[in-house]
């Protein structure tokens, strides 16, 4: 059986930065879990963030790669710098997906740790831009195949 690290939030948990679930949970989600092929983690949560907590975006160019070479950083609206957070989470991760033989993952898309293809320009804007997250950067730098929700149907066919 494959084992697959999903984003916890896109089960229904309350770990998004607003404390507020997603709307909807694919039913795949919760099928993959309770056939014991999937685990939940939140990155941010792990890596020591709060929930709720305020909303951070990356600073500067280059993604989650950036963040984890040091060029860029994480940052709330308010300024607050929570880049270790963000690395720490993205470690964590790593970890239990290299101990747990890990070879997919299911991320939110657009999270400045989990988004596979966009993130947030960093301005607070709503702006989107071609990206990946710290966690997702990470994943994908140890060969760990990313997906985001949008994407749940090629994964459930390499789940198959």
């Amino acid at each position: 059986m494959s084992q697959l690290m999903i984003s916890a939030c896109l089960a229904g948990e309350t770990v998004r930065y607003s404390g507020e679930p997603l709307e909807s949970v694919d039913p795949r989600v919760l099928n993959w879990l309770r056939e014991g092929r999937g685990f939940l983690f939140c990155p941010e949560v792990e890596g020591g963030l709060p929930i709720p907590r305020d909303p951070a975006e990356i600073k500067g160019m280059g993604g989650g790669e950036a963040v984890l070479e040091g060029s860029a950083s994480v940052g709330t609206e308010k300024g607050e710098s929570v880049t270790g957070a963000f690395i720490n989470g993205a470690q964590k991760a790593l970890a239990l997906c290299l101990e747990k033989g890990v070879r997919f993952a299911l991320l939110k898309e657009r999270s400045p740790s989990c988004g596979s293809h966009q993130i947030y320009n960093g301005h607070f804007s709503g702006t989107r831009i071609p990206g990946q997250g710290v966690t997702a950067a990470l994943l994908t730098q140890h060969g760990i195949q990313v997906f985001s929700e949008e994407e749940i149907d090629g994964l459930a066919e390499l789940m198959s």
